[in-house]
């Protein structure tokens, strides 16, 4: 789901993006807090704009869910 104040998408997700955005998924992910979810690292209702550019980016350029998460943990995973 897109949000109105979502970071617009590269044109073309080159290798460098997808460094990002894994950087972004990873530092910007979920914290339990007593008023919900929230990002750990701004503070925002989870998902917060970094993470959902970050998750963006990386269906973009196919990555499935088990990649992400392979990446994020320190593992490798070809990119097309």
């Amino acid at each position: 789901m897109e949000s109105t104040d979502d970071l617009p998408l590269p044109p073309y997700v080159t290798k460098e993006d997808v460094v990002f955005a894994l950087r972004a998924v990873s530092v910007h992910g979920p914290e339990q807090r007593p008023d919900g979810e929230r990002c750990r690292k701004d503070y925002a209702r989870h998902p917060c704009r970094l993470h959902r550019w970050g998750r963006r980016v990386l269906q973009k350029r196919g990555l499935t869910e088990t990649q992400v998460q392979t990446l994020i943990s320190g593992g490798t995973v070809a990119l097309r």
